[in-house]
């Protein structure tokens, strides 16, 4: 089973690339699939694509429920 998860952008970088973290983990993914992503937005993370934005309510709540269910260090990124 394949899991996506949010995570919020941190960083804008060049060739559709963003930095963006987890729970204090960094990691570079790709926005090619998704536009007008900008710093401080959440997207959907699989694979290393962000497959689509997320309204930052509906990501606070699901990663407070993957902390809960304890997949996650912490709620938040």
């Amino acid at each position: 089973m394949c899991l996506a998860i949010p995570v919020q952008v941190t960083e804008m970088l060049d060739g559709d690339m963003a930095r963006v973290t987890l729970d204090g983990v960094q990691k570079i993914i790709s926005l090619a699939l998704v536009e007008d992503v900008r710093v401080g937005d959440y997207v959907i993370l699989h694979v290393g694509y962000a497959l689509n934005k997320l309204d930052p309510d509906e990501a606070e709540e699901t990663l407070r429920l993957l902390a809960e269910a304890g997949q996650i260090a912490g709620a938040g990124a």
